[in-house]
């Protein structure tokens, strides 16, 4: 399971921190990262990392966002600062989760969690 939090009302120019945690039958995690939709929009991908902290941002977010890992705690968190409107979306949280030795490595999804930037 994925529990993400974090979402909220927020200025422009503001920011939010999000986090989603990992739980359940966990044997390895290959990436872990966040999507985001907009009302009318596809679902795009924001920011993604790996355990051995590699990571990839869309272009609209470089140099706004941070995604960050704590391997210990299967936690994401993905800081937002100088939030513009367009960042207004319900963001996505996912793992791709290996959860015993020898099986396959799956995509779990959280429950959304929406940020809105008001101009």
């Amino acid at each position: 399971q994925l529990q993400a939090s974090g979402g909220g009302l927020v200025q422009a120019g503001g920011s939010l921190r999000l986090s989603c945690a990992a739980s359940g039958s966990i044997f390895s995690i290959d990436a872990m990262g966040w999507f985001r939709q907009a009302p009318g929009k596809q679902r795009e991908l924001v920011a993604a990392i790996t355990p051995g902290g590699s990571t990839n941002y869309t272009h609209s977010v470089k140099g706004r966002f941070t995604i960050t890992m704590d391997n210990a705690k299967n936690t994401v968190y993905l800081k937002m600062n100088s939030l513009k409107p367009e960042d207004t979306a319900v963001y996505y949280c996912y793992a791709n989760i290996q959860q015993v030795l020898g099986s396959g490595f799956v995509d779990y999804w959280g429950q959304g969690t929406l940020v809105t930037v008001s101009s």
